[in-house]
């Protein structure tokens, strides 16, 4: 038989392992691994894969498919790519399919049945051009203008050509966009077409990009600090034994021009550096500010973009820094997934940030762990960057596994913020609050208006109020699908699922005892722009939040009215508090600190230290030293002083001690996983059967099945089995038996209707 006759190929599907389909004649030497084929799956679909791997290994079936078509001339994944895939594959316990539909545009996958026409999603756009006609090209151009004087219009357009274009002068012809050339000679379509018809113009379409043009002016680096430059020292001497530095810097210590020396260094080289941020919301300021720097080498990737935008991202990452390609990437955590040809360098900003890691769909992996294994890929040094790192890459670092580097001073030796604590619990006994706001709160913000100067508000929950309840009964209105509230939405006069989307009017009367005049309870983002205007109703208030930033632009929108200080008041979620940097900011309210303290997680304190240090970090970032009052009712919790004091060092001593008395991460592996069916009776079975399953090997390491702080989403009950490893124990073997187990509980009868989703490290 001959050699490299079958080839294995992942499917976009959430289906096991891979396909293997035989190369017919006509593909031999032209399929190679990372190429996209079309192939046949059942009796009546084509899907696209990719191809893994290309062997002479028969797989033991009756019968093997042929590939039926090749679309690619070259691989669209390279090996690189394709290890990392395996890699998420196997360490995350999900599909490789299902980490390929996350690594490429949906766009790279037409589809269709067997029978039927293939359907292409991705089409490149094409554009109509103008240029001179080649029979034109040659002649002495006021001849042709003589010719055309009986003609003005079409004199006009031709003399406009020549001056847009630069003809003769250029060395060759260059073609002008026809609805640009029309504008500026503002004649019709009709002149056009008589100079075509002449032969002196010609029209053509060509291929354009869907991206935005970028300018190509560079600013100057900002001349680093002495702090900055010892940092920057000591982070490439680490580079050079280690390969992982975690860059430990307090809020506005200067850590992002660091990394642009670091991206300087990279680029010059010829190589490609990723730079990764935790949310779109934080790319805008960075990106423009890195743009200053590196021009139109630069590209920026996230959701927001249009899958035929994301397949010319992907053209533009994957020709480097050559030719109008990008040698540095900003993006969220699926930038991961681009097709870097020489990645240098890839920066974890705000890797502590939660939102790292993916949780729903599959593949639920943590994009900071994934960016160092794919560093490691590449043969490129890997750089972690936060003012309060989690508690996992602080201790790697102390352990010796990743290299250290403290910076300890704001740039330009600006003071920290001040930290004022409000006493909400004596302030409401004694009759001093106004609304939501302490007096400390309302001092400081009117003696900031009177300096012109601007303020933040956080409150890290969205809508008008958390909930509705009837003063006669207590009934709450609830969402029909989960088990949850509704919450309350002023500003569309509606109660809100958060979790399903489910959405009802507002309700005139209670559900269960009818009696009128629901109350609210509790506040959100929408309820504080609400009082902040009545008590302060000549301040510019805005509102940033997911309700407000759901066009692709809003975000931007009120970013730039607060940076122009075209807002004096802006209040958010956690959105507001990372990354970004206001010179004119001096005030920032925490409004209820108690809500994330309170949160049953194992993480609650860490997570409430890390937000409550960056919204802090957001004041005073220049000249002025800003202030910073953070309302609770339990101004002695410990978290809270160390916050006060911005005592990092404590906070991860603390919390190392409570997670290695209790075995929880970094001292131990998690895997969770969850089981959720529509008939609460079948779960509660099946769940118990894959629980004592598993204890049968992990014994007392497994915990559950119990039933999550939300039971029901989207009318789906869910219970969770969670299981801790030891860090002696081979995670390996523990997943094959963990999968094994699952394997046998879809056996059983009527499994067929439960779902099953595995989260490995899910934190």
């Amino acid at each position: 038989m001959m050699n490299n006759h079958f080839a294995d190929v992942i499917l976009p599907l959430a289906l096991r392992g891979t396909f293997t389909y035989s190369i017919g004649n006509e593909f031999t030497g032209k399929v190679f691994p990372g190429m996209r084929v079309l192939v046949q799956v059942g009796s009546k679909k084509v899907y696209t894969g990719i191809i893994c791997r290309i062997h002479d290994e028969p797989p033991a079936l009756e019968k093997i498919r042929p590939i039926t078509g090749i679309l690619d001339d070259v691989p669209v994944a390279d090996a690189i790519q394709i290890r990392l895939w395996q890699w998420i594959s196997g360490y995350y316990m999900c599909t490789p399919g299902e980490v390929m539909k996350a690594a490429l545009p949906s766009a790279l996958f037409p589809e269709g049945m067997v029978a039927g026409t293939l359907r292409e999603k991705y089409r490149p756009r094409k554009e109509a051009f103008v240029q001179i006609h080649t029979e034109s090209a040659g002649d002495e151009l006021n001849l042709i203008i003589d010719k055309l004087n009986r003609s003005p219009k079409q004199r006009h357009l031709f003399i406009t050509y020549l001056k847009m274009s630069g003809y003769p002068g250029c060395s060759e012809k260059i073609p002008l966009k026809k609805e640009l050339l029309l504008r500026e000679a503002d004649v019709s379509q009709a002149v056009l077409e008589s100079l075509v018809r002449k032969k002196i113009l010609v029209s053509l379409m060509l291929e354009t990009s869907r991206l935005s043009n970028q300018e190509n002016r560079r600013d100057p680096f900002s001349i680093l600090s002495d702090p900055q430059k010892k940092a920057l020292d000591k982070i490439r001497h680490l580079f050079s034994e280690k390969g992982i530095v975690l860059l430990h810097g307090v809020t506005s210590s200067g850590k992002t021009e660091i990394y642009i020396h670091l991206i300087e260094e990279q680029l010059k080289q010829g190589r490609q550096v990723l730079y990764l941020l935790p949310e779109i919301a934080l790319t805008t300021q960075i990106i423009n500010r890195l743009k200053k720097h590196f021009g139109d080498s630069t590209g920026v990737y996230h959701s927001r973009f249009s899958e035929a935008e994301k397949v010319e991202i992907r053209n533009k990452v994957a020709s480097g820094d050559a030719g109008g390609g990008y040698g540095l990437v900003i993006g969220v955590r699926s930038a991961l997934f681009l097709p870097f040809r020489k990645l240098g360098l890839v920066i974890i900003d705000e890797e502590q940030d939660p939102s790292y890691k993916q949780h729903d769909p599959a593949p639920r992996y943590h994009a900071r762990d994934t960016a160092i294994v794919l560093a490691g890929l590449h043969g490129a040094h890997a750089l972690l960057g936060s003012a309060s790192p989690s508690v996992e890459s602080y201790h790697n670092s102390v352990t010796g596994k990743y290299g250290l580097v403290e910076l300890k001073e704001r740039y330009g030796f600006v003071n920290l913020p001040e930290i004022i604590l409000a006493n909400t619990r004596e302030s409401y006994r004694k009759k001093l609050m106004i609304s939501h706001f302490t007096p400390e709160l309302l001092e400081a913000m009117d003696e900031a208006l009177n300096n012109k100067e601007q303020i933040i508000l956080f409150q890290n929950r969205r809508g008008f109020a958390p909930y509705l309840e009837c003063p006669e009964c207590g009934w709450v209105p609830k969402c029909n699908q989960c088990s949850v509230n509704l919450t309350y939405h002023k500003g569309q006069n509606r109660l809100i699922c958060h979790y399903c989307g489910y959405f009802q009017p507002l309700p005139a009367h209670c559900g269960n005892c009818n009696s009128p005049g629901l109350v609210t309870r509790g506040f959100g983002t929408e309820k504080i722009e609400d009082e902040i205007r009545i008590v302060f109703p000549k301040a510019r208030v805005a509102r940033l939040d997911q309700d407000t930033t759901k066009g692709r632009d809003a975000f931007n929108r009120i970013i730039s009215a607060f940076e122009q200080n075209r807002t004096d008041i802006l209040i958010g979620t956690q959105m507001i508090s990372k990354g970004l940097d206001f010179e004119n900011l001096t005030v920032v309210g925490v409004l209820n600190a108690d809500n994330l303290l309170n949160f049953p997680d194992f993480r609650a304190h860490e997570r409430s230290f890390h937000l409550l240090e960056q919204v802090s970090g957001r004041a005073g970032r220049r000249k002025k030293q800003g202030r910073v009052i953070i309302q609770t009712a339990d101004p002695d919790n410990k978290i809270i002083r160390l916050v006060l004091k911005h005592d990092y060092y404590n906070l991860f001593r603390l919390q190392a001690e409570e997670r290695q008395a209790f075995n929880y991460p970094p001292f131990c592996r998690m895997i969770r996983i969850s089981l959720k069916h529509k008939d609460r009776a079948a779960l509660n079975g099946f769940s118990d059967i894959l629980g004592n399953d598993l204890k049968s090997v992990f014994g007392k390491r497994v915990l559950g099945p119990e039933y999550p702080l939300i039971s029901r989403i989207q009318s789906w009950y869910i219970k969770t089995i969670l299981i801790k490893l030891g860090r002696d124990k081979s995670a390996v073997n523990a997943k094959l038996v963990i999968a094994e187990a699952i394997a046998r509980l879809e056996k059983e009868k009527g499994a067929s209707s439960l779902r099953i989703a595995i989260d490995v490290d899910p934190y």
